[in-house]
C-alpha cells in the first residue's frame, strides 16, 4: 500500500537466542495498515500480540525484518531519534489505564503535550477538546481515582491522542472493564479515532468489538494471517 501509515515485513523475534529456553515469538508477521484504516488483531493470551505492538510502536526491535512508518524505514534510527518518531506519531493504550494518580484528568492529557513544547493553554485546550469528545469534559478536574473505571480509560484514550500521532496502538484496550462499560468505551474510542482520522491496529480477544473494525487478522504460530 503506498498510502501505508505502518508496515511490518517479515518480522522474525525470540527471546533467548540460541539457548535450550529459545523461545521464537513471530515468524515473519508481515502486515501494512492504511491511512484511516483500523485493525483489530486477533489472538489467544502469549501468542505475540504485546510483542507485535511494541515493535510496529519502536518500543523494541526485531530480530530481523522492517518496520515503516508512512514509508520511512525505523530501523536505522538512533535511540533518539526513535523516540522522537515515538512520541510524535505514536500513540499507546493499554489495558489498564496507568494514569497519574496526582495529576487531573485535564493534566494528565496536557502533559505529553507539555513534553512535546507545545504551550501550558494550547495543551489544556486540546485536553478539554478531547475530552468534550468523549464525554467526560465535566470530570476534567478530577484526578483518576474520583474516576470511574470506563472514565479512566477515556482519559487514557485522550491522552494517547493529545500529540496528534498518524498510528493508534491499543492491547486490550477494554479487556479491563465489565462487557456493558467495555462495549460504551470502545464506542467513544471508535468514535475518536474515526473524527480524527487515525490508524489503528487494536488487539483484542472480543470477537464482538473485533467485528466492528475495518478488518481483523490473526496471528498464528507468530505469522499474521
Amino acid at each position: 500500500m503506498n498510502d501505508a501509515v505502518l508496515t511490518l515485513e517479515a518480522i522474525e523475534k525470540g527471546y533467548n537466542r540460541g539457548k535450550p529456553s529459545e523461545v521464537i515469538v513471530l515468524r515473519g508477521a508481515s502486515l501494512s495498515i492504511a491511512r484511516g484504516e483500523v485493525v483489530a488483531l486477533v489472538a489467544p493470551s502469549g501468542a505475540g500480540k504485546s510483542t507485535l505492538l511494541h515493535i510496529a510502536g519502536l518500543l523494541d526491535t526485531p530480530d530481523s525484518g522492517r518496520v515503516l512508518h508512512s514509508g520511512r524505514e525505523m530501523g536505522g534510527l538512533s535511540d533518539r531519534a526513535r523516540t522522537e518518531a515515538r512520541r510524535g506519531d505514536v500513540g499507546f493504550i493499554y489495558q489498564f489505564h496507568h494514569l497519574l494518580p496526582e495529576f487531573t484528568a485535564l493534566e494528565n492529557i496536557a502533559l505529553p503535550q507539555l513534553a512535546n513544547g507545545v504551550a501550558r493553554k494550547a495543551a489544556e485546550a486540546r485536553a478539554m477538546d478531547l475530552l468534550a469528545r468523549v464525554g467526560i469534559a465535566p470530570r476534567a478536574g478530577h484526578r483518576p481515582a474520583a474516576l470511574s473505571g470506563g472514565e479512566q480509560q477515556r482519559v487514557a484514550f485522550c491522552r494517547a491522542l493529545a500529540n496528534g500521532p498518524r498510528l493508534l496502538l491499543a492491547d486490550e484496550p477494554t479487556g479491563n472493564l465489565d462487557p456493558a462499560t467495555s462495549d460504551q468505551v470502545f464506542g467513544a474510542l471508535m468514535d475518536l479515532v474515526r473524527e480524527t482520522g487515525l490508524s489503528a491496529l487494536i488487539a483484542t480477544h472480543n470477537l464482538d468489538l473485533a467485528a466492528r473494525m475495518d478488518r481483523i487478522v490473526r496471528l498464528d504460530q507468530g505469522r499474521i494471517v
